[in-house]
């Protein structure tokens, strides 16, 4: 039964306001990172700050529209959304625009759109789809291995783009799936494949395989439950593939500038001097952001007052840098405040997600705040040099018009989605 009583007014409004509240903040510092002189008139449209309203302006509309379709549209339809945003990947192979080495958007005149965004989103439906049709079970070898293709193949597509930052963001569905009741043995593999691919890297191959084989040989002697001879032999061999296969890609097959995002994060370059000097070169982005950040101290320099954001000396400090102009010009305190909200925002989708009386629901708000934090934390931790440089924007905050429409779409079909199970007795 339907409360017919405010029915199309039961929205889950906190999570409504932090959303909210993150874009109106974004907007603030897009503003300060791209405005130029003391006269602003925040309409220009020819300037980042006065297009990012517009686009905040469409939002508005688009998220009436979204609550408006029925709640059942987006699972019933979640199949054909997919194929048609596999479609539209595939088809930047041979309409694509090629910027910045990355051919990922589709112009049409001075607009351009940035299907990869959206692929998220369809990405997110179709395994919401799949995992709770009745006849999949996660658990099952067969149902694993179409999971995974669905995740697999718009993440191949857009790796092929050369859009590296989109593709690491499907690594986050993992979650999902674990939630849903993926065997820890993949969490497990994928731990440990990380963590040797990163010594390996550090260390060398060698000095890898060695430290793998000293653990075996003392688990052997210390633990109960001892592995056979055949188990540790094939472990080895894993790791000693492993480890020299990630040396010989990383020399061999990476581009340089990966190569040296990779060299800046592990510091494998050992002469202070040297890696100086990559950092001012190369790192130039990541060197003038970390600067910006340490410069704000605890309150900030001030809401347009901050002499390195508004000096222009980090680029694209409007789109992927924007959270250096949050340290700079809002300090830690204003710093904190974005990343709690990002965390309330998360926790409570997850909240929402467990409170769901559908399969469908509950995996899709999984995979929602999934993707956000895959974003939010690569974001973050790229700006302020804890993981390699990788061209992704802050969720709701960057500027464009693509990455504020796509989250928008992904977030508030959720929170129709939830409107169902709130309007239902």
């Amino acid at each position: 039964m339907v409360r017919e009583t405010n029915r199309y007014f039961k929205f889950d409004w906190i999570t409504i306001i932090l959303f909210l509240l993150l874009v109106g903040f974004g907007w603030l510092n897009i503003l300060s990172a791209s405005h130029v002189g003391s006269d602003i008139n925040y309409f220009d449209l020819s300037q980042p700050f006065g297009k990012q309203l517009a686009f905040i302006f469409l939002t508005l509309i688009l998220i009436v529209l979204l609550l408006a379709i029925d709640a059942k549209f987006y699972e019933r339809f979640s199949s054909l959304i997919y194929m048609v945003s596999m479609l539209s990947l595939v088809g930047l192979f041979l309409f694509g625009k090629n910027v910045n080495g990355a051919t990922s958007w589709y112009a049409i005149g001075s607009f351009t759109l940035q299907p990869s965004e959206f692929a998220k989103t369809a990405t997110a439906l179709a395994v919401a789809k799949y995992i709770s049709d009745l006849n999949t079970d996660i658990k099952n070898f067969k149902d694993q291995i179409r999971t995974f293709a669905i995740i697999i193949i718009p993440a191949l597509l857009v790796l092929l783009q050369n859009d590296t930052g989109s593709t690491v963001v499907y690594a986050g569905f993992f979650f999902v799936l674990y939630r849903e009741g993926l065997p820890k043995t993949y969490l497990t593999i994928g731990v440990l494949v990380i963590l040797l691919s990163i010594l390996a890297l550090k260390f060398g191959a060698l000095l890898t395989v060695t430290a793998t084989t000293l653990v075996l040989v003392l688990l052997r002697f210390l633990s109960k439950k001892k592995l056979s001879i055949l188990k540790s032999i094939f472990i080895i061999a894993i790791s000693a593939a492993l480890s020299f296969g990630v040396q010989f890609f990383y020399k061999s097959i990476l581009k340089p500038h990966q190569q040296d995002r990779i060299s800046l994060w592990l510091r494998l370059e050992k002469d202070p001097e040297k890696l100086e000097e990559m950092k001012r070169t190369f790192a130039y982005n990541l060197n003038e952001s970390e600067k910006a950040i340490s410069s704000g101290g605890l309150t900030g320099r001030g809401f347009l007052e901050g002499t390195r954001t508004t000096g222009k000396f980090v680029p694209e400090q409007h789109t992927d840098y924007i959270f250096s102009t949050v340290g700079e010009e809002w300090g830690f305190l204003g710093s904190a405040l974005v990343v709690i909200l990002f965390v309330l925002l998360l926790i409570r989708i997850l909240h929402l997600a467990e409170l769901q009386k559908s399969q469908f629901s509950r995996v899709y708000g999984y995979g929602v705040a999934s993707i956000i934090f895959m974003h939010f934390l690569i974001n973050i931790g790229m700006v302020m040099g804890l993981i390699p440089t990788i061209g992704i924007p802050l969720p709701m905050f960057s500027y464009g018009g693509s990455g504020l429409w796509a989250f928008t779409i992904l977030l508030f079909i959720f929170i129709k989605l939830d409107s169902n199970r709130i309007n239902e007795w």
